[in-house]
């Protein structure tokens, strides 16, 4: 099934499914979101959506907000841009 064609309504009934919404996120407290990452996304958006690729979202949209994420989190987690798959060393 090419992505096109992928509905939920398929899904269910292609592999006989039975789907159940849930609110996953209902007991994680909100955080207060940074100025600067508002004005960064006021900009960046509308640049985005025109240039309306998608390394243009990922770039100016995707990275910010994992940026900011990673801010939140007191840098307790790393990013890895374009890297498809890490390998230990041996």
């Amino acid at each position: 099934m090419t992505y096109s064609d992928f509905t939920c309504q398929k899904l269910e009934t292609d592999l006989q499914l039975t789907l159940e919404e849930a609110n996953l996120y209902a007991t994680i407290p909100s955080v207060e979101v940074r100025h600067a990452f508002v004005d960064i996304l006021e900009e960046n958006v509308p640049l985005a959506l025109s240039i309306n690729t998608e390394k243009a979202r990922s770039e100016l949209i995707i990275a910010p907000a994992l940026v900011e994420l990673r801010k939140v989190l007191g840098h307790k987690i790393s990013l890895f841009s374009g890297v498809s798959s890490m390998v230990a060393p041996q």
